[in-house]
Parts: C-alpha cells; structure tokens; sequence
C-alpha cells in the first residue's frame, strides 16, 4: 500500500518553515529536514534552523545533526531521510519533508543513481589531500585519473569533485558510468503530495535582506566567530553556508561589517533566484503557492482538500 510524504520545497526565506509546523499540526506531522546547511552543528543562526520554540511545536528530524567538519552530501542525506521517512510511518505519523535544496528534493521523490558507498578510509585520505594541497589540486588530479567526470564537473564545485573523486577510488568506475545506470527509488512505497513556494522575486529579496539582518541581531556574528576558531578547511559546506564566509573576512579584518551584511545578502538573494528557477522548471508540484507563506490559513484548508 502507498505511504504519503508531504514535501514543501521553495527558495531561502519563502515560509517553507512556518508551513511545514503548520501542516504538521494538520496532519499529525514529524517534519524532516531537506535543507542542505541546517544538517550543521554550530550554525543555527546563520543556516535558520528551527527554534526551540519550533521543536516544542513539532517533532524536527534531520536538524543540526552532523558536525561542522563533516563534509555531507545529497546521498547520505537520502539514506538518512529514508530511515527517517519510515520510522515516523511506524509511529503512525505523516513525514513532512521540508527544504530548499533542490537536488535532495529530486533525489528522493524522483530516485537516485545506484552508486556504491564510500569507504571511510577513502573519505579520510581524500579530505586530508584538500586539506593539505586545496580543492584545485583535488580536480587536477580527478582529470588525469577520471576525465570522464572531470569533464562533468564544474572545478570550482569542490564538494561534487571530491565526491566524485571518493567514487572513483571506493568503486574502480567514474560517476559517469555510475550516472548512466537506471534510477533506483530509495522509497518505492512512497506517495508524495508536493508543495512549491513560488513568490515574486521582489518579495524574496526583501525578505533575504531583512532576515539576515534580524541573523545579525540575534548573534550571526559570534556564531561565525566560533566556527572560524575551530580552523576547518574552507572547502567544507558548513563554511560556505550563506554568510559565513562574509563574517569571516569581516572578522579578519579583510572587509568591514557592513560589507559583509551588504555581500551575504546579495549572495542570498542571487541564491534565492537560482533556486526559485530550479522549483519553476523542475520540480512538479501537486499545488503552489505564489507568494511567501504567512500562515494563509485558505492555502492550508487548500491543501488539506487536495492531500490524501
């Protein structure tokens, strides 16, 4: 028998939050994470975690779960999400899977290619050669073994190239053989009713300015500071969170603080863009909504008409 999963997918800032503890209200709901920098310790401020306040609401999964020093990807993610999925249906709950980043939404709803998992000591011998030599040297050295992937790869992507690198290493195959093999649906039983938030994007950019100034207040600055105490590689996803990179060369004293506001939110705001093309143009949604989410109580009794 099919199994329902709510999935709510829409740019930074849109509401996505807010609807999901909504919903999971609705619909007895155990909400799960599909936000790529909220799966970091250390960061809740800067990646807009959920509250305290938030978690008393309703039971948050997959949040602030992995260490800053853990460089995570699309497909631990999913094999986390499906563990996940399944347990909140034992318990007799609605999984509501929440988030922003696009290819952890289309890994699980549409299914993922086949590849093998990484050996750990692969893992660690390759974080230690970025660590030692940078992200190029990494790609340099992806294109004289598997150009085949090199070619695939953007050089500056560093957490794809070292990802396809640990592939290639673990498997004795490029990722591009491994991405010509048949999609395989990590959950196959699911039926998944899909949300999109789909605002003008002038409403966004308002909203991106104005929460990461409200990030400020609430001690961004610090956060960061923390983080950048601990000496981890640059490479790492939690340091390329939104924001973080800016702080920190503020804190260094390479740019002022209002300098790094002004650039993390025009990164924020170009990042929302991206992202609201990627939902437009790829992700198939069962109902939208196209404006920031606010507690419409008429788009929830909307869903709840359409949901199963």
């Amino acid at each position: 028998m099919p199994k329902n999963v709510i999935v709510i997918g829409g740019p930074t800032a849109s509401g996505k939050s807010g609807m999901a503890l909504d919903l999971a209200q609705e619909f007895n709901g155990v909400i799960i994470n599909a936000d790529a920098s909220q799966v970091y310790q250390g960061i809740p401020i800067i990646s807009a975690a959920p509250s305290d306040t938030d978690k008393a609401v309703a039971e948050h999964r997959l949040y602030e779960y992995l260490d800053a020093s853990i460089n995570g990807n699309v497909f631990s993610w999913l094999n986390d999400a499906v563990l996940n999925v399944r347990d909140v249906w034992n318990k007799g709950k609605t999984p509501i899977v929440v988030g922003g980043s696009g290819l952890y939404l289309e890994n699980l709803i549409n299914g993922t290619t086949p590849i093998p998992e990484v050996d750990p000591e692969i893992r660690k011998t390759v974080s230690d050669f970025v660590e030692k030599n940078g992200s190029q040297a990494l790609y340099h050295k992806l294109s004289e073994e598997d150009p085949a992937a090199a070619i695939m790869l953007n050089a500056n992507d560093s957490t794809r190239v070292r990802r396809a690198y640990e592939i290639f290493l673990s498997s004795g195959k490029s990722i591009a053989y491994w991405y010509q093999r048949p999609m395989v649906q990590k959950l196959p039983e699911a039926d998944y009713f899909t949300i999109s938030l789909l605002p003008p994007k002038n409403d966004l950019d308002e909203r991106c300015n104005v929460r990461f100034e409200q990030m400020l207040s609430a001690g961004a600055l610090d956060e960061v500071k923390n983080l950048m105490n601990r000496d981890l590689s640059p490479d790492l996803p939690a340091m390329r969170a939104k924001g973080v990179p800016e702080l920190i060369a503020c804190l260094k004293n390479i740019i002022s603080l209002d300098e790094a506001v002004e650039l993390s939110q025009l990164h924020t705001r170009q990042y929302a863009k991206r992202q609201l093309t990627w939902f437009r143009n790829k992700y198939k949604a069962d109902i939208i909504l196209a404006e920031c989410y606010a507690g419409q109580k008429d788009f929830i009794n909307d869903v709840k008409k359409l949901y199963k």
